[in-house]
Protein backbone atom coordinates (compact mmCIF):
# COMPACT_ATOMS: atom_id res chain seq x y z
CA UNK A 1 0.00 0.00 0.00
CA UNK A 2 1.65 3.23 -1.50
CA UNK A 3 -0.03 5.43 0.74
CA UNK A 4 0.91 4.16 4.04
CA UNK A 5 3.45 6.53 5.85
CA UNK A 6 4.44 4.15 8.71
CA UNK A 7 6.02 1.82 5.96
CA UNK A 8 8.59 4.07 4.51
CA UNK A 9 8.68 5.43 7.34
CA UNK A 10 10.28 2.08 9.13
CA UNK A 11 12.78 1.79 5.57
CA UNK A 12 13.58 4.70 5.64
CA UNK A 13 14.95 7.74 8.20
CA UNK A 14 14.94 10.71 5.49
CA UNK A 15 11.14 10.14 5.07
CA UNK A 16 10.56 12.82 7.99
CA UNK A 17 12.56 15.39 5.54
CA UNK A 18 9.92 14.50 2.54
CA UNK A 19 7.01 16.45 1.42
CA UNK A 20 4.19 14.06 0.71
CA UNK A 21 2.40 14.03 -2.41
CA UNK A 22 -0.28 11.42 -1.39
CA UNK A 23 -3.59 12.04 -0.02
CA UNK A 24 -3.48 14.20 3.34
CA UNK A 25 0.41 14.49 2.49
CA UNK A 26 1.45 11.24 2.94
CA UNK A 27 4.54 9.91 1.21
CA UNK A 28 4.65 7.63 -1.54
CA UNK A 29 6.42 5.34 -3.86
CA UNK A 30 7.21 8.55 -6.55
CA UNK A 31 7.93 10.82 -3.28
CA UNK A 32 11.11 8.33 -2.04
CA UNK A 33 12.06 7.38 -5.87
CA UNK A 34 11.92 11.33 -6.52
CA UNK A 35 14.05 12.29 -2.98
CA UNK A 36 16.60 9.69 -3.14
CA UNK A 37 16.97 10.73 -6.90
CA UNK A 38 17.34 14.49 -5.45
CA UNK A 39 20.39 12.78 -3.17
CA UNK A 40 22.19 11.69 -6.13
CA UNK A 41 23.86 14.58 -7.14
CA UNK A 42 23.48 16.96 -4.01
CA UNK A 43 26.55 15.60 -1.93
CA UNK A 44 29.64 17.83 -2.73
CA UNK A 45 31.59 15.26 -0.79
CA UNK A 46 30.53 11.86 -0.99
CA UNK A 47 29.49 12.44 2.96
CA UNK A 48 25.69 13.35 4.60
CA UNK A 49 25.27 15.22 7.41
CA UNK A 50 24.47 13.45 10.54
CA UNK A 51 20.74 13.69 11.65
CA UNK A 52 21.08 15.36 15.09
CA UNK A 53 17.22 15.80 15.68
CA UNK A 54 16.82 12.23 16.98
CA UNK A 55 18.57 13.36 20.39
CA UNK A 56 17.20 14.64 23.44
CA UNK A 57 18.93 16.68 26.26
CA UNK A 58 17.13 14.40 28.92
CA UNK A 59 17.88 11.86 31.51
CA UNK A 60 17.27 8.00 30.24
CA UNK A 61 19.51 4.99 29.57
CA UNK A 62 19.48 3.37 26.24
CA UNK A 63 21.41 0.45 24.87
CA UNK A 64 23.93 0.93 21.75
CA UNK A 65 22.73 -1.39 19.09
CA UNK A 66 24.42 -3.53 17.49
CA UNK A 67 26.16 -1.58 14.72
CA UNK A 68 27.96 0.63 17.73
CA UNK A 69 28.37 -2.44 19.37
CA UNK A 70 30.70 -3.71 16.64
CA UNK A 71 32.39 -0.52 16.01
CA UNK A 72 33.20 0.14 19.47
CA UNK A 73 34.88 -3.35 19.51
CA UNK A 74 36.78 -2.77 16.23
CA UNK A 75 37.81 0.32 17.63
CA UNK A 76 39.12 -1.13 21.10
CA UNK A 77 41.05 -3.78 18.93
CA UNK A 78 42.60 -1.06 16.75
CA UNK A 79 44.03 0.72 19.94
CA UNK A 80 45.34 -2.04 21.84
CA UNK A 81 46.96 -3.35 18.33
CA UNK A 82 48.33 -0.64 16.61
CA UNK A 83 51.36 1.63 17.94
CA UNK A 84 49.54 4.65 16.25
CA UNK A 85 51.52 7.52 15.52
CA UNK A 86 50.51 10.64 13.54
CA UNK A 87 52.20 12.66 10.94
CA UNK A 88 50.31 16.09 10.08
CA UNK A 89 50.47 18.63 6.71
CA UNK A 90 49.16 21.71 5.14
CA UNK A 91 47.97 21.27 1.54
CA UNK A 92 47.32 24.37 -0.91
CA UNK A 93 44.29 23.23 -2.54
CA UNK A 94 43.66 26.66 -4.50
CA UNK A 95 44.23 25.06 -8.02
CA UNK A 96 42.06 22.23 -7.16
CA UNK A 97 39.21 24.64 -5.46
CA UNK A 98 38.95 26.46 -8.57
CA UNK A 99 38.77 24.04 -11.19
CA UNK A 100 35.98 21.86 -9.19
CA UNK A 101 33.83 25.22 -9.09
CA UNK A 102 34.77 26.04 -12.91
CA UNK A 103 33.75 22.72 -13.89
CA UNK A 104 31.91 20.60 -11.49
CA UNK A 105 28.52 21.59 -13.76
CA UNK A 106 30.05 20.47 -16.96
CA UNK A 107 31.57 17.07 -15.16
CA UNK A 108 28.12 16.04 -13.24
CA UNK A 109 25.85 17.18 -16.73
CA UNK A 110 28.56 14.58 -18.78
CA UNK A 111 29.34 12.27 -16.61
CA UNK A 112 25.99 12.34 -14.43
CA UNK A 113 28.36 12.21 -11.49
CA UNK A 114 29.46 14.80 -8.67
CA UNK A 115 32.66 16.37 -8.86
CA UNK A 116 34.14 15.93 -5.27
CA UNK A 117 37.26 16.63 -3.75
CA UNK A 118 37.16 13.42 -3.19
CA UNK A 119 38.71 10.88 -5.93
CA UNK A 120 41.69 14.31 -5.88
CA UNK A 121 42.83 12.84 -2.51
CA UNK A 122 42.25 9.49 -3.50
CA UNK A 123 44.24 9.75 -6.91
CA UNK A 124 46.92 11.55 -5.36
CA UNK A 125 46.81 8.92 -2.43
CA UNK A 126 47.24 6.37 -4.74
CA UNK A 127 50.03 7.65 -7.06
CA UNK A 128 52.03 8.03 -3.29
CA UNK A 129 51.30 4.23 -2.46
CA UNK A 130 53.14 2.98 -5.32
CA UNK A 131 56.43 4.61 -4.44
CA UNK A 132 55.63 4.02 -0.65
CA UNK A 133 54.37 0.51 -0.76
CA UNK A 134 54.99 -0.44 2.68
CA UNK A 135 51.84 1.36 3.75
CA UNK A 136 49.56 -0.50 1.76
CA UNK A 137 50.84 -3.60 3.73
CA UNK A 138 49.66 -5.32 6.51
CA UNK A 139 50.96 -7.68 9.81
CA UNK A 140 49.90 -11.27 10.19
CA UNK A 141 51.53 -12.30 13.77
CA UNK A 142 54.83 -11.20 13.48
CA UNK A 143 55.30 -11.63 9.36
CA UNK A 144 54.45 -8.47 7.35
CA UNK A 145 52.17 -9.26 4.36
CA UNK A 146 52.51 -6.76 1.50
CA UNK A 147 49.59 -6.74 -1.15
CA UNK A 148 49.80 -6.31 -4.44
CA UNK A 149 46.46 -4.48 -5.21
CA UNK A 150 45.51 -1.14 -3.52
CA UNK A 151 41.87 -1.38 -1.70
CA UNK A 152 41.20 2.08 -0.61
CA UNK A 153 38.73 1.82 2.19
CA UNK A 154 35.93 5.12 2.29
CA UNK A 155 34.56 6.51 5.61
CA UNK A 156 30.88 6.99 5.26
CA UNK A 157 28.98 8.83 7.55
CA UNK A 158 25.47 7.25 8.06
CA UNK A 159 21.92 8.44 8.37
CA UNK A 160 21.79 6.44 12.34
CA UNK A 161 25.22 8.04 13.24
CA UNK A 162 26.64 4.79 12.66
CA UNK A 163 29.96 4.71 10.82
CA UNK A 164 30.90 2.67 7.66
CA UNK A 165 33.96 1.91 5.47
CA UNK A 166 33.32 0.66 1.73
CA UNK A 167 36.08 -0.21 -0.06
CA UNK A 168 36.93 0.63 -3.92
CA UNK A 169 38.74 -2.37 -4.94
CA UNK A 170 41.87 -2.61 -6.99
CA UNK A 171 41.47 1.47 -6.90
CA UNK A 172 45.02 1.37 -9.02
CA UNK A 173 43.22 0.43 -11.97
CA UNK A 174 40.88 3.20 -12.26
CA UNK A 175 41.27 6.50 -13.65
CA UNK A 176 39.98 10.01 -12.21
CA UNK A 177 36.69 9.37 -13.81
CA UNK A 178 36.61 5.51 -12.15
CA UNK A 179 37.71 6.84 -8.70
CA UNK A 180 34.68 9.49 -9.07
CA UNK A 181 32.11 7.25 -10.34
CA UNK A 182 32.98 4.38 -7.30
CA UNK A 183 33.52 7.12 -4.49
CA UNK A 184 29.72 8.51 -5.19
CA UNK A 185 28.16 4.43 -5.73
CA UNK A 186 29.52 3.41 -2.96
CA UNK A 187 28.45 6.40 -0.37
CA UNK A 188 25.18 6.51 -1.93
CA UNK A 189 24.47 2.98 -1.58
CA UNK A 190 26.23 2.61 2.07
CA UNK A 191 23.42 5.49 3.23
CA UNK A 192 20.87 3.44 1.42
CA UNK A 193 22.07 -0.03 2.75
CA UNK A 194 22.72 -1.36 -0.71
CA UNK A 195 25.93 -2.75 -0.45
CA UNK A 196 27.14 -6.35 -0.42
CA UNK A 197 29.00 -7.57 2.53
CA UNK A 198 31.71 -7.60 0.51
CA UNK A 199 32.25 -4.21 -0.72
CA UNK A 200 32.90 -3.57 3.04
CA UNK A 201 35.72 -5.50 3.78
CA UNK A 202 39.20 -6.15 2.34
CA UNK A 203 40.54 -2.49 2.71
CA UNK A 204 44.43 -1.78 2.54
CA UNK A 205 44.73 1.39 3.29
CA UNK A 206 41.89 3.71 4.91
CA UNK A 207 40.74 7.83 3.88
CA UNK A 208 38.22 9.36 6.43
CA UNK A 209 37.13 12.82 5.90
CA UNK A 210 35.82 14.53 9.23
CA UNK A 211 36.63 17.83 7.21
CA UNK A 212 33.13 17.76 5.90
CA UNK A 213 31.67 18.51 8.87
CA UNK A 214 34.14 21.07 9.44
CA UNK A 215 36.79 19.91 11.52
CA UNK A 216 40.16 21.64 10.86
CA UNK A 217 42.04 18.13 11.07
CA UNK A 218 41.39 14.77 12.39
CA UNK A 219 43.37 12.10 14.17
CA UNK A 220 41.65 8.80 13.65
CA UNK A 221 41.96 5.38 14.56
CA UNK A 222 43.59 2.58 12.39
CA UNK A 223 40.95 0.35 10.88
CA UNK A 224 42.58 -3.13 11.11
CA UNK A 225 44.36 -4.64 10.08
CA UNK A 226 45.51 -1.64 7.79
CA UNK A 227 48.80 -0.25 8.97
CA UNK A 228 47.69 3.52 8.13
CA UNK A 229 44.74 5.52 7.47
CA UNK A 230 44.12 9.41 6.23
CA UNK A 231 42.44 12.19 7.63
CA UNK A 232 40.61 15.02 5.80
CA UNK A 233 40.92 17.85 7.24
CA UNK A 234 38.15 21.41 6.16
CA UNK A 235 39.35 23.36 2.76
CA UNK A 236 39.01 26.62 4.36
CA UNK A 237 41.08 30.05 3.00
CA UNK A 238 43.26 32.09 4.74
CA UNK A 239 46.22 34.47 3.98
CA UNK A 240 49.39 32.31 3.24
CA UNK A 241 52.97 33.46 2.46
CA UNK A 242 54.03 32.63 -0.97
CA UNK A 243 57.62 33.19 -2.09
CA UNK A 244 57.88 34.68 -5.74
CA UNK A 245 60.67 36.13 -7.51
CA UNK A 246 60.03 39.82 -6.19
CA UNK A 247 60.04 38.71 -2.44
CA UNK A 248 57.42 37.29 -0.17
CA UNK A 249 54.19 38.02 -1.06
CA UNK A 250 50.91 36.97 1.56
CA UNK A 251 47.91 35.83 -1.01
CA UNK A 252 44.54 33.82 0.13
CA UNK A 253 44.51 31.00 -0.70
CA UNK A 254 42.49 27.29 0.06
CA UNK A 255 44.47 25.50 2.56
CA UNK A 256 43.66 21.46 4.25
CA UNK A 257 45.63 19.62 7.04
CA UNK A 258 45.78 15.95 6.08
CA UNK A 259 46.47 13.99 8.84
CA UNK A 260 48.32 10.36 8.70
CA UNK A 261 47.79 7.74 11.50
CA UNK A 262 50.31 4.67 10.87
CA UNK A 263 51.61 1.65 13.18
CA UNK A 264 54.61 2.33 14.41
CA UNK A 265 55.15 -0.98 14.76
CA UNK A 266 55.76 -1.53 11.11
CA UNK A 267 56.07 2.28 9.71
CA UNK A 268 58.81 4.63 11.48
CA UNK A 269 58.32 8.31 11.29
CA UNK A 270 60.68 9.23 8.32
CA UNK A 271 58.85 6.88 6.25
CA UNK A 272 55.50 7.96 7.12
CA UNK A 273 56.12 11.75 6.88
CA UNK A 274 57.50 11.23 3.88
CA UNK A 275 54.57 8.96 2.45
CA UNK A 276 52.38 12.34 3.36
CA UNK A 277 54.43 14.90 2.27
CA UNK A 278 54.26 12.76 -1.64
CA UNK A 279 50.58 13.22 -1.35
CA UNK A 280 50.72 16.91 -0.21
CA UNK A 281 53.13 17.10 -3.37
CA UNK A 282 51.21 15.48 -5.81
CA UNK A 283 47.74 17.53 -4.47
CA UNK A 284 49.21 21.23 -5.38
CA UNK A 285 50.55 19.49 -8.30
CA UNK A 286 47.94 17.69 -9.59
CA UNK A 287 47.90 17.19 -13.77
CA UNK A 288 44.14 18.86 -14.40
CA UNK A 289 44.32 18.12 -18.14
CA UNK A 290 44.01 14.35 -17.93
CA UNK A 291 40.72 15.05 -16.09
CA UNK A 292 38.31 15.47 -19.26
CA UNK A 293 34.99 17.16 -19.44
Amino acid sequence: DSSAPNKYASMNPYTTEITGSGSNGRVNKHDIIQHLEARKGDSQNNFESIREDKYELIDKIEPMDHVRKMISSHMIKSRDTSVHVYSTCEVDMTDIVNFRVNNKDSFQSKYQTALTYTPFIIDATIKAVHEYPLINACLEGDNIKYNQNINIGVAVALPDDNLIVPVIKRSEELNFLGLARSTSDLAIRARDNKLMPDEAQGSTFTVTNPGVFGSLFGMGIINQPNVSLLSVGAIHKRPVVKETQYGDVIVSRSMMYLTLAYDHRIIDGAYGTKFLSTIKSKLEKFNLENIKI
